[in-house]
């Protein structure tokens, strides 16, 4: 994952901005409403991609991942659209608590840029609907250069999306958040139709990362930059979660990126043990099986 690179990890400050008080508010309005759901995963199975990770002879890369891991962030759809077969063939693979976050294809995002998209919207949608309890949530990533000026455009595209599947959405542009009345028309936007506000913290852009939610769902998408600052950052990620927690979160869907990917299922070991000891939980903690 090349956005928000750096050549000067070491440079950056990644401490986290404060939570929003509007998100505490948020919260503790959910506070004890269900347990507490927790996914984290990596952002595809490829072996390519995760050299080390698969033991020696595996040939289908899903059903070990999904044994480690109870989530995947499914970057593939974002490029290809799945078939009808092919969602139902990836649901086979996978154990019965197991959870899929597919991206909305580029072809509705930023080539219509979310203009004339209703067919393609259905179609996607129902394809992925035959996830049925392992969809996870659906999130919409908008190009880098989508600006404020089109929310009515996002506002249109949110109304007629189908209401019985939960969606987050992603806004890359800064201008969403360099003014104060524009980033609050945004997250008021998402809260009126019960969409997630998805979180990014990679360290080029840190004028993305916010704290701000809007459902009682934390949308993570964390970007490591293989340099040893990924560690810390992921520590000081549990504690703000543990407050989140402790507010009234009820669900964090947490999905570890690096610039080369071999690393994220190390990283992801790690959080999770450190989630284990924080939150006192007994995640399956991946790779703890073997050594990688």
């Amino acid at each position: 994952m090349k956005f928000g690179q750096v050549s000067n990890p070491q440079e950056i400050d990644f401490t986290l901005p404060p939570t929003s008080p509007d998100t505490l508010k948020l919260l503790k309005k959910n506070k004890n409403k269900e347990a507490f759901a927790i996914y984290v995963g990596c952002a595809k199975w490829n072996k390519s991609d995760l050299k080390g990770f698969y033991p020696k002879g595996t040939k289908d890369e899903l059903p070990y991942y999904s044994s480690q891991f109870n989530s995947i962030e499914l970057n593939a759809t974002f490029y290809n659209a799945p078939s009808k077969e092919q969602v139902e063939t990836w649901k086979k693979k996978t154990p019965t608590d197991f959870k899929f976050f597919p991206k909305i294809p580029q072809s509705i995002s930023h080539y219509s840029r979310l203009l004339n998209t209703d067919e393609k919207v259905k179609e996607f949608t129902d394809n992925i609907a035959l996830f049925e309890e392992k969809l996870g949530m659906i999130f919409l990533q908008m190009h880098d250069n989508y600006k404020p000026k089109d929310m009515e455009r996002l506002r249109e595209f949110l109304s007629k999306f189908p209401k019985g599947l939960p969606l987050a959405v992603e806004v890359r542009n800064q201008e969403w958040f360099s003014k104060a009345e524009t980033a609050t028309a945004f997250y008021k936007l998402l809260e009126e139709f019960d969409i997630t506000n998805v979180l990014v913290d990679t360290a080029g852009r840190r004028d993305l990362l916010h704290m701000r939610l809007t459902t009682p769902s934390a949308f993570i998408r964390y970007v490591g930059a293989n340099d040893p600052s990924d560690y810390t950052r992921l520590d000081d990620w549990v504690m703000v979660i543990k407050q989140w927690r402790e507010a009234g979160l009820q669900r964090l869907y947490f999905f570890i990126h690096q610039n080369i990917e071999v690393e994220s299922p190390l990283l992801a070991s790690y959080f999770i043990k450190k989630l284990n000891k924080e939150l006192k939980l007994d995640l399956h903690i991946p790779g703890s099986d073997k050594l990688f």
